[in-house]
């Protein structure tokens, strides 16, 4: 059987911690930063988890993330 490729656009947006959840940096931080409030900005500077209904999608695209 063939090896299953990887969705490249996915691999780029996630990445797997050790403890298994799936980490991706949330949008709206690329230019018109002077338009946007500091609370928005410094919210938008943490990091974001996959919630567990959409982590079997999300693994689908990243076959050898192994969790």
């Amino acid at each position: 059987m063939p090896k299953m490729k990887t969705k490249k656009a996915m691999a780029k947006r996630f990445s797997v911690t050790g403890a298994g959840k799936i980490k991706y940096k949330k949008c709206g931080l690329r230019h018109n930063m002077g338009n946007k409030s500091s609370a928005l900005k410094r919210q938008k500077g943490n990091p974001c988890y996959v919630d567990s209904a959409t982590h079997k999608y999300v693994m689908r695209g990243l076959p050898y993330q192994y969790v």
